[in-house]
């Protein structure tokens, strides 16, 4: 079972990968980091109903009242719901998860 998924934005759009655990989770949204154009969200378990924050969103999160929190949340829980509901099969590949070619180190990259 996919139980964590990992919530980003690409072109203003939300988008998730598929994780099986919550520390294979945390992996993904580092490597996101380094994508030049997609933004980490955070992770949702699936099992819980709970979202995590990335940590500059947690930071902005907990700055709100308690009712913005409150619909701030059930709007991401909701996204995240309805990725999960359109799109239960799909999981990246490690290519897929590496850094774009102009984030790479020069000595990676040959003629």
């Amino acid at each position: 079972m996919h139980r964590f998924s990992v919530i980003y934005q690409f072109k203003k759009q939300y988008y998730h990968i598929f994780c099986e655990t919550h520390s294979e989770a945390d992996t993904v949204l580092r490597k996101l980091f380094t994508k030049k154009k997609k933004i980490p969200v955070g992770i949702y378990d699936a099992k819980t109903e709970l979202f995590f924050w990335e940590p500059i969103r947690q930071q902005k999160f907990d700055r709100l009242t308690l009712e913005e929190q409150g619909r701030v949340g059930n709007e991401i829980i909701t996204i995240a719901q309805t990725l999960r509901s359109n799109d239960d099969h799909w999981k990246p590949t490690e290519a897929e998860l590496l850094p774009d070619i102009l984030q790479r180190p020069v000595f990676m990259m040959h003629d």
